[in-house]
């Protein structure tokens, strides 16, 4: 009898984690105040979350602005629907709108980074990067941060966390 039950226990566990890879994430729960507020810096506003389903796929969206300057982070995670546009072209797409994307490696299936240089179109001290893992398609946008490779590194540590929640 006890053996029957921790068998269910970890069939149960196992149906469990297998479910939740593939339930819709909110990203402003797994990117906290605190998160923003290390990231930034700065001790930040509130989280400003929106959550959607669409025919394109489930969206996720939260922003952090500080409260001292104009540092912000913004936070996207698009995981697409079935049928729709595939993250990876999505990247590809992305890539190629007319920047200079810096590829960044250990971070997902494929990562990469633009910066705020006027071939982005982007201002200075601002750097967007980009993850794709799976089905999912991540922005992460820090801005307000004079050295990039800071900004990049605090922005590769926000994504780590999004993509252990995938």
């Amino acid at each position: 009898m006890r053996a029957a039950f921790w068998l269910l226990l970890i069939v149960s566990n196992l149906t469990i984690s297998t479910v939740a890879a593939d339930t819709p994430i909110d990203v402003s729960k797994i990117i906290k105040k605190s998160d923003a507020e290390a990231a930034l810096g700065e001790p930040v506003k509130d989280a400003t979350p929106f959550n959607l389903n669409s025919p394109d796929g489930y969206y996720s969206k939260c922003n952090y602005y500080s409260t001292k300057s104009i540092r912000s982070l913004v936070l996207r995670v698009r995981q697409a629907a079935e049928g729709t546009i595939d993250p990876q072209q999505e990247f590809e797409q992305v890539a190629a709108s007319g920047g200079s994307m810096k590829p960044v490696e250990g971070l997902g299936e494929k990562a990469g980074m633009f910066n705020g240089t006027p071939q982005n179109g982007l201002p200075s001290h601002v750097i967007i990067l980009y993850v794709v893992q799976g089905k999912s398609f991540i922005t992460i946008g820090l801005s307000g941060m004079k050295d990039e490779n800071a900004a990049l590194e605090k922005a590769k540590t926000i994504a780590e966390k999004i993509l252990a929640r995938l």
